[in-house]
């Protein structure tokens, strides 16, 4: 391949590589670069005012605009992520009906003047033009970067890092926690200032994408292009394709991707909204659901960087999997939608009651609820995660002899929480933390099996706020004020956007939860709102 790749950057801009990316330039200076350059690339109105006022078959501004991406590191392995488009707002994003060879490299440093592994995929209509390769072969606990190469034009370089060698020592790993990015509710500063603290990894734990209709105006974000589909909800495979594209062709999420390797599961907009297994939000026949989850599972697998492992067949998809590194974490991706059963009690916030305590009833089916107190009945690590799309403790909003909480989440299925928290109790897990997201809003709960008397403490949940979905936010809202006054086990609770920062050590787990004050600005910055500390074999948490 010729030197290193401009990425779809305007000429002036292109930065010579003799210069700026030379061997042995260090991980935060190639990420400094990286924040700059592409900060100037995409600043609206900083290079040129001119922006296109509908989507252009013809039009195109090179064959990589959806970006770069890695995810689902393992200690020797990476899987590498692209999907061609000259036009990301064009049907089939302007690539017509023909495969594309796609070669690939991955090197040790930002130059890549050295490639340790190359190949050639194909990239095909049947699946998007989307490109997935599973390298490996690579060292544990290492920085690799790597770019793509197709019909001339060559990729942004993209910056990943391996997990490390099974159960060898690792003294820190940094993990950010993001979710729920409704595109025209507000701009992703969230994921700026996420690949400037260049995570280890990065967990999103669902609605990355809304299949709900975007308003033509583009909603907050006022005049931007959107494709003819996305002013209606996304039912087919084109629509959510586009709806994909929309999102992707976002500069700050596209620099956040490159920066660090993701692990991505799906929750209910990537589909339709509080779905459960095969019952739809609304009177949809059975049938015709399992085709429109078929559409949406099969878009959801084509933009993300996960293995083909996770391919869905249909609507069957094994979305849960589970990553560790070294003696230090076990994360495990959980899928609370695709197996529970069907919300009870109108899937309204009500009182928990007979139905929310079947036992009969399961928020994540057995064969994964299997699956995961195996794995905590075999883990060796210091911390046990559980990384899901949907809260795991009660986060009750009124108190009294209603005491209302959601029907979605872990409260509305109780017996589900009971089984997973005790068996992780009596499997001797020594720290149990839940990650999740949804409710856009950051809370810190303990994790409990019940939550009307003394039921003991068997973790902590960390959930993380939304990175635009709700709009700007505030420091504390009524629904907040309402959470804390009802929930004595809710530690913290704010209101506004942003996302989780994550740094784990042995003796400790800091949350930082990072908010920003608005997000309906195309300009914005984040800040620290609090830091979180729960210490080894303790579920006792410090707040700062």
């Amino acid at each position: 391949m010729p030197g290193p790749p401009a990425g779809g950057l305007p000429a002036s801009l292109r930065c010579d590589p003799d210069l700026t990316l030379r061997a042995g330039t260090s991980r935060r200076r190639f990420l400094t670069w990286s924040a700059l350059v592409g900060g100037l690339a995409f600043t609206p109105g900083l290079l040129d005012g001119a922006r296109p006022s509908a989507p252009a078959s013809d039009a195109s501004a090179g064959v990589f605009t959806l970006g770069v991406a890695s995810g689902d590191p393992l200690p020797d392995g990476v899987v590498l992520w692209t999907r061609l488009s000259r036009n990301p707002l064009a049907p089939a994003g302007g690539m017509g009906a023909v495969a594309v060879p796609v070669e690939w490299e991955i090197g040790p440093d930002e130059t890549m003047a050295r490639v340790l592994r190359r190949g050639v995929a194909h990239a095909t209509p049947e699946w998007g033009h989307s490109v997935h390769v599973d390298v490996r072969g690579l060292a544990p606990g290492t920085d690799y970067f790597y770019r793509f190469r197709a019909q001339g034009e060559v990729s942004a370089i993209g910056r990943t890092r391996t997990a490390p060698a099974p159960g060898s020592h690792v003294p820190a790993l940094s993990v950010a926690v993001a979710s729920c990015q409704n595109w025209a509710d507000g701009y992703y500063h969230a994921f700026a200032d996420m690949a400037a603290h260049a995570p280890d990894l990065v967990l999103h734990l669902g609605d990355y994408i809304y299949e709900k209709p975007i308003p033509k105006h583009g909603g907050a974000r006022r005049g931007a292009s959107l494709p003819i589909s996305a002013t209606r909800e996304a039912t087919d495979l084109d629509d959510y394709r586009e709806r994909y594209a929309l999102y992707k062709s976002d500069p700050d999420l596209q620099l956040a991707h490159a920066v660090a390797p993701f692990v991505i599961a799906f929750d209910d907009h990537e589909v339709d909204n509080n779905w459960a297994a095969d019952v739809p939000e609304d009177d949809t026949s059975r049938a015709a659901f399992a085709v429109r989850r078929a559409h949406a599972l099969r878009a959801w697998w084509e933009n993300t960087p996960v293995r083909t492992a996770a391919r869905p067949d249909g609507t069957v998809v094994r979305a849960q999997r589970r990553l560790a590194f070294g003696d230090l974490a076990e994360i495990n991706l959980l899928d609370t939608r695709s197996h529970r059963s069907d919300q009870v009690n109108g899937d309204n916030d009500t009182g928990q009651n007979a139905r929310t305590a079947d036992p009969s009833r399961t928020i994540l089916g057995q064969a994964q609820e299997r699956w995961l107190l195996d794995g905590l009945a075999t883990s060796r690590h210091r911390w046990d995660v559980m990384a899901q799309q949907v809260p795991m403790a009660d986060l009750a909003r009124s108190a009294g002899p209603t005491r209302a909480v959601s029907m979605d989440g872990w409260s509305g299925y109780e017996d589900s929480r009971r089984r997973v928290l005790d068996g992780a109790a009596g499997r001797g897990v020594r720290n149990l933390v839940s990650l999740a997201g949804d409710i856009h809003r950051s809370v810190v709960a303990d994790l409990r099996t019940r939550y009307t008397d003394e039921s003991p403490t068997r973790g902590v949940e960390l959930a993380a706020t939304s990175v635009t979905s709700g709009g700007d936010g505030e420091d504390s809202d009524e629904g907040d004020r309402r959470l804390k006054a009802a929930s004595p086990h809710v530690r913290f609770g704010n209101s506004q956007r942003g996302y989780l920062l994550n740094r784990i050590h042995p003796d400790r787990w800091e949350a930082e939860f990072r908010v920003a004050p608005a997000v309906q600005s195309p300009r914005g910055s984040l800040h620290r709102r609090a830091l979180i500390t729960i210490p080894d074999a303790t579920a006792e948490v410090d707040v700062v």
